[in-house]
């Protein structure tokens, strides 16, 4: 194994010494204690060039050090326009990235709308009166500026001396193409190795598995294979007690004790039997740990929403939907389109969900709005026709009866100014035994090519979701014409090398096209699950980059609370403005009308990367693999 990874790590992620100071010294044993690490990265960060330790060691005014950090910062990027310098031209863009950083991170304005100064805080650390400084600073934050000073000084150590380049392009013609054919070969057989770590619901093993489980689950609720067939016996039987959940799968004591303790205090939580169904019977080999992660909450999460149980609808309203609910069952963050959330509840509870703070019980029996709000917000529909496109989601509206969705949706094609008719659903993942032919039919006499658009948006999150069941629903919708589009949610639990990246290509598979890569929303009850946005561009630009373009079509974004969606990859939507002594990054988000409207933008703190290293090291993961994260901004 140790072999393996280390080979791998030649091929993904080059061994350079910053990749060394992570994998050695963070997570292996040479070092030591927590404390002689720390020590062993201060001695690194203070010795990576001592025209700028002396700034920071000789400086008596805090003020005065700004001032020389920030001529520093101007002479080393200046250098890289010069003539005399020897560094690749990558490396020089790395220099220039990292001067940029760098700046706003030390800007006054910076430090004042995040109320934190990491400048001053290294300036303590050089100093001689440290101890204050030693017990905020982190690992997190040393290695964050380690990797910025090694950046900014040209020794980043990605790549080599000015005119190194691959063999291929010393040579010429099909002696030429050859070599790059090694090159690409090599990466690809990489790429399928990794891929391969990562199984589908659609592997043999993995069908014969899951006929057992289906077995078990039929046998404790007492169902029969005609009732596995029928959508509202599993409604019926949505698996909503931790005794049952033990019962069919082996859970730890803590993920029980969580269970109990949110159903004790009314939190929602609930499984379908066929989600049951792709949870393997032991998590030793850790298959479906994203399966599990979807719906088991951790201790954490209960926690928090115990804590504001009392008042959860406003504490977990991460986007704002009060300040852009211009009346009941409707959101509007953009002009074109609007959030119609007619059924309040959903055939199943996912951890992260955005509107945890809307739901009250899973499939709870009050969930369909009356039918006089329902009418009001129509009526609004009339009174706005910018809107063109309505997405119908909320709650989930595919667990509403066959009638309902029919008036719905012959409601909304009524209205000339409706162009698309967009169906949030996860029912395709959770209960794919909800797209029946009926089902289909009526969302197909909606759906008039050149006239009106009806689409599924749909979440898989991870290939061990991808089943046969859900293959013939996402095919039965196909031919139906129409698409079907998904929105991955980016975590920890699908966040290592190419498993998105696999995701996205078992998903086109089965006809289901990438629609967004979401970087999860700063809830603090889902923190646990997240990662830094630095992952999800590392993915995105290392990973999706590498699939053929069909298979990478999705968009990474950031959800803006109250604003919307910002498109991560496009760096003048947000900045690094800080580093807080945790190594959380603070990123200035900026709104998607900032050339429309003068709306400020809003500042987000990041999971620290060091802790996301530590997790996915705790995962079997190498985190030397994953070593030029530091240099995404």
């Amino acid at each position: 194994m140790v072999k393996e990874k280390k080979r791998r790590s030649r091929k993904f992620g080059r061994r350079t010494s910053s990749a060394r100071l992570v994998s050695e010294e963070v997570f292996g044993e040479e070092i030591g204690t927590e404390d002689l690490r720390f020590e062993r990265h201060l001695e690194v960060l203070w010795g990576i060039d001592p025209e700028l330790t002396g700034i920071f060691r000789g400086g008596k005014r805090l003020e005065k050090v700004r001032d020389r950090a920030f001529l520093y910062i101007e002479r080393k990027e200046r250098f890289v326009f010069s003539l005399d310098n020897d560094l690749h031209v990558l490396e020089k863009a790395v220099v220039r990235e990292c001067a940029r950083v760098l700046r706003s991170v030390f800007g006054l304005i910076n430090e004042k709308t995040t109320g934190t100064s990491a400048l001053r805080l290294l300036w303590e650390l050089a100093g001689e009166d440290r101890a204050l400084a030693l017990e905020r600073a982190s690992e997190g934050f040393l290695l964050e500026f380690i990797h910025l000073f090694r950046g900014l000084k040209g020794e980043s150590g990605l790549y080599g001396k000015k005119g190194q380049l691959p063999e291929f392009l010393k040579l010429k013609g099909r002696k030429a193409a050859r070599k790059r054919m090694d090159m690409l070969d090599a990466v690809a057989g990489s790429v399928h190795e990794t891929m391969a770590r990562y199984p589908s619901g659609l592997e043999k093993d993995v069908i014969e598995r899951r006929k057992d489980n289906r077995r078990r689950i039929l046998e404790r609720l007492g169902g029969t294979e005609a009732d596995w067939n029928d959508w509202q016996w599993h409604l019926e039987h949505v698996i909503r007690d931790g005794g049952v959940l033990a019962d069919l799968i082996e859970v730890s004591g803590v993920q029980k004790a969580a269970v109990d303790r949110a159903l004790r205090n009314h939190i929602p939580f609930g499984v379908t039997p066929y989600y049951m169904s792709l949870m393997d019977r032991s998590p030793v080999e850790g298959l479906d740990h994203a399966v599990r992660a979807q719906v088991i909450p951790p201790v954490s999460y209960v926690n928090r929403l115990v804590e504001f149980k009392d008042s959860r609808e406003m504490a977990f309203d991460f986007m704002g939907e009060h300040d852009t609910s211009p009346v009941d069952l409707v959101t509007r963050r953009y002009p074109l389109i609007c959030i119609l959330k007619p059924f309040n509840t959903c055939p199943q509870i996912c951890v992260y969900c955005q509107r945890n703070w809307e739901i009250d019980e899973c499939m709870a029996p009050d969930a369909m709005a009356p039918e006089e709000v329902i009418r009001d917000a129509l009526r609004w529909l009339d009174e706005h026709p910018g809107v063109g496109e309505v997405l119908v989601t909320g709650g989930d509206p595919m667990a509403m009866p066959d009638e309902a969705v029919d008036y719905l949706l012959g409601e909304l094609a009524r209205k000339e100014q409706i162009y698309r008719i967009r169906i949030g659903t996860r029912t395709p993942v959770t209960l794919p035994q909800r797209w029946t032919d009926a089902l289909v039919g009526i969302l197909g006499k909606y759906h008039e090519p050149g006239r009106r658009e009806v689409c599924i948006t749909t979440h898989f999150c991870h290939s061990y979701e991808i089943s046969p069941e859900a293959r013939d629903a996402v095919q039965r919708i196909r031919r139906g014409a129409m698409c079907v589009y998904n929105q991955v949610v980016f975590t920890i639990e699908n966040a290592r090398r190419f498993e998105s990246a696999k995701l996205r290509r078992d998903m086109r598979s089965i006809g289901v096209d990438p629609y967004y890569t979401f970087n999860m929303k700063g809830k603090e009850e889902t923190r646990s699950y997240m990662v830094p946005i630095a992952r999800v561009l590392q993915e995105h630009k290392e990973e999706a980059r590498l699939l053929p373009g069909v298979d990478r079509t999705d968009e990474p974004v950031f959800n803006v609370p109250r604003l919307g969606k910002n498109h991560l990859r496009a760096w003048q939507d947000h900045k690094v403005v800080m580093i807080r002594a945790s190594g959380a990054r603070v990123y200035e988000m900026h709104p998607w009308e900032k050339f429309l409207e003068a709306v400020p933008p809003y500042n987000y703190r990041d999971v620290p990367i060091i802790d996301f290293l530590k997790a996915i090291a705790e995962r079997g993961e190498d985190p030397a693999n994953y070593s030029t994260i530091w240099y995404y901004y």
